[in-house]
């Protein structure tokens, strides 16, 4: 009994103990056990065998420190359970002892768990395995799965980015797609024609006796891109019909340059070093990185005044100690005055310091990049800066991006007028382009109409075909006076049809239901403005009336010039133009001319401009956008060739006389030699408009002896 006992009570029995109640109890419940596990029984009984290994050899120290390891072993032991429950013993072995146990083959090799593990044998049983693997792993080996992924994210992220880009594009070109083909505007027009056609071919006219126009009123037709020869003759209208808007892929997109920030902070530290140097305390504390420029926010520093102050140590010794009086702010003008020391620190051909910048408590250095990216026109008109201010007005300009690359958009309706003024080469004629494409892109013939006058015949010229215009690009100075005048008559026949209805301007008059017709925007585009102000005593008038009176009836100025001088741009000019558009110029002397400050001087060109608007303080620095020759060309020939497809019959018109013809006639026929000049003498008018009268006098045939010819 005590050698029993001692050998119960001894250390190898206490260890062996636990393996004798675990092989005693897989011996004792097989059944169950095979039954719940399957085939997985083997990996319970190494669970088991390593339990036993780790309590005989006293190791309970793993079981805390690889604790997640553990787990990890217990998920991927789910995993071959739920693998192994996909399998049933008549798909393994054929006569084997899978065969003959009825308790496994009635489950799976999986066993209960393995069943229950999955689910079903389907795709969700799947995805839960690959689960339970996914999670082992991220147990077992942790920092090798996070490692994993983040480097799959890096390739997964820039994909599913793709996939979305190309989807939107997708669903663009759909969008873009149905509106250029309308199904339900091209199935209601065969409808209408159908029921159209017997009315139509039912309709006979009686016929019209020939008769011969006389001399006294003459019909004339014209087709409205011909341009009136009098300024009594109201010009026409564009063809009637559905227009189709221009799609933004006639645009071209973009190229991205990016500046290195290597290179940015290098500058940063040059600039405060420079400060420095020059006894100026001052720091950089904000970089906006534009197209053109990169502006350094500098804050000043302070202005300290020191004294010395001596002193005695408890050992009768002199010391003296330097201690701070006062301190004031960094003056400013400090700053701007070191303007050409700060462009030799950083090698810079020129800066511009803006001093402080509006709404901010620093001082602006403006330092070219060494790599320009040019600004397209496709790349603002997408932003949602424009999309949204397209939406409500008809009259949204893509002017470009600041110096923080922030889109910058005008709305043409509230400038209400706008100059534009730059040296040769500077980009002001691409400016102007730029204005008229956004113009086109978002509106029709009957929403806006266009007027250009090019004295230069190179520039405005590239817009011909456009149905648009309601006349030809004028190049003589003395159409051009003749065209104004017209305008003047104009705005004061739509302030009459504004009064008619109550209507205070245009857009109450088109969303009014007393409107005959919508009555279009009219836009007067001038693009040298110097050679028409050789006539000054009548230009000058002319678009100061325009310019005053003309925003209520949708009647808009945009003008451009080369020389902005006094004679010029004078100022009855600059009164009616608050908004104004500034490219390199000359002198600081043209800069106040256009601006009213210095700064246009200092410009690099190529599209680098001062944008002043009646809004802010200070003019804002813009990279204008580009229009190039393609893409106005790819413009124009859409809307050429969509007014072609219009089939629009001309407009006529009657040509009333003017009150000074009749007056012209009489002077005719009693002297027997007349000129333009005597007309200009005898009618007290000026000489276009005599040029004009004797014109219309030989076209008559009236007393062709009588008129003299120079």
């Amino acid at each position: 009994m005590r050698i029993f006992l001692s050998i119960i009570t001894s250390p190898l029995t206490r260890r062996l103990l636990p393996l004798f109640i675990a092989t005693g109890l897989i011996i004792g419940f097989w059944g169950s056990l095979l039954r719940t596990f399957g085939i997985g029984i083997a990996l319970l009984i190494l669970a088991a065998a390593i339990l036993i290994w780790a309590i005989w050899q006293r190791r309970f120290s793993l079981f805390s420190h690889w604790w997640n390891r553990w787990l990890g072993a217990i998920a991927f032991a789910a995993t071959l359970l739920g693998l192994f429950a996909f399998f049933n013993p008549d798909w393994w072995i054929s006569g084997g002892i899978f065969q003959e146990d009825v308790s496994l083959k009635e489950v799976s090799l999986g066993g209960n768990w393995g069943g229950a593990i999955i689910g079903s044998q389907s795709l969700v049983g799947v995805m839960r395995i690959i689960a339970l693997a996914v999670i082992g792993m991220a147990l077992v080996a942790p920092r090798f799965s996070w490692r994993l992924l983040r480097s799959g994210a890096k390739k997964i992220i820039p994909a599913l980015q793709q996939l979305i880009h190309w989807g939107k594009r997708l669903i663009l070109w759909l969008v873009e797609f149905y509106s250029q083909h309308p199904v339900h505007q091209l199935l209601l027009s065969w409808i209408r024609k159908r029921r159209r056609a017997p009315a139509i071919s039912q309709r006979v006219s009686p016929p019209q006796p020939k008769v011969k126009p006389s001399p006294e009123t003459k019909e004339v037709k014209i087709t409205p891109r011909e341009a009136p020869q009098g300024t009594s003759a109201p010009l026409p209208s564009p063809f009637p019909g559905s227009w189709q808007l221009p799609s933004i892929n006639l645009l071209d997109e973009s190229s991205e340059i990016v500046l290195s920030q290597a290179e940015v902070e290098k500058r940063a530290r040059l600039i405060e070093e420079a400060l420095t140097s020059y006894g100026v305390e001052a720091k950089v504390v904000q970089i906006n990185v534009g197209p053109t420029v990169t502006q350094f926010g500098v804050e000043p520093g302070w202005d300290r005044k020191y004294k010395e102050v001596k002193e005695k140590d408890r050992s009768g010794n002199l010391k003296v100690r330097v201690e701070e009086v006062s301190r004031t702010r960094v003056k400013v003008e400090r700053i701007t005055s070191l303007q050409n020391d700060l462009a030799l620190a950083l090698a810079a051909s020129s800066i511009r310091i803006e001093a402080p910048v509006p709404g901010k408590s620093i001082v602006g250095v403006e330092v070219p990049n060494s790599a320009m990216r040019l600004v397209s026109l496709r790349e603002v008109m997408e932003s949602n800066a424009f999309q949204k201010l397209s939406s409500k007005s008809k009259l949204a300009l893509a002017l470009g991006k600041g110096t923080a690359s922030e889109i910058v958009v005008g709305d043409l309706a509230k400038m209400p007028h706008l100059l534009i003024a730059g040296a040769t080469g500077s980009g002001k004629t691409i400016c102007l382009n730029s204005i008229i494409a956004s113009l086109l892109m978002n509106n029709t013939p009957e929403e806006l109409q266009f007027i250009m006058i090019d004295p230069k015949r190179v520039e405005l010229i590239a817009f011909k075909g456009v149905p648009h215009l309601m006349t030809p690009v004028i190049t003589e100075k003395e159409k051009a006076v003749e065209v104004l005048k017209w305008g003047s008559q104009e705005m004061e026949n739509r302030y009459r049809r504004l009064a008619s209805i109550g209507a205070h301007n245009i857009e109450a008059y088109n969303k009014s239901s007393k409107a005959e017709k919508q009555m279009p925007y009219l836009i007067f585009t001038i693009d040298e403005l110097a050679d028409l102000m050789m006539t000054k005593e009548e230009v000058e008038p002319l678009l100061c009336r325009l310019a005053q009176m003309g925003r209520a009836v949708g009647i808009h100025l945009v003008v451009a010039t080369q020389r902005p001088s006094v004679d010029v741009v004078t100022g009855l000019i600059k009164a009616n133009f608050p908004t104004r558009i500034s490219f390199a110029v000359a002198s600081q002397v043209d800069s106040r001319t256009i601006l009213d400050c210095v700064g246009a001087e200092r410009l690099l060109g190529r599209g680098d401009m001062l944008y002043l608007t009646p809004e802010i303080a200070k003019p804002k620095r813009l990279q204008g956008c580009l229009g190039s020759p393609e893409e106005i060309e790819r413009l124009v020939s859409f809307w050429g060739n969509q007014s072609q497809a219009q089939q629009a019959e001309a407009f006529a018109y009657t040509d009333k006389e003017d009150t000074l013809l009749e007056q012209a006639r009489h002077l005719a026929r009693e002297h027997k030699q007349i000129s333009a000049a005597f007309l200009q003498r005898q009618l007290r008018i000026g000489y276009p408009r005599a040029a004009r009268l004797m014109q219309l006098l030989q076209e008559e045939g009236i007393g062709e002896d009588e008129i003299s010819r120079p």
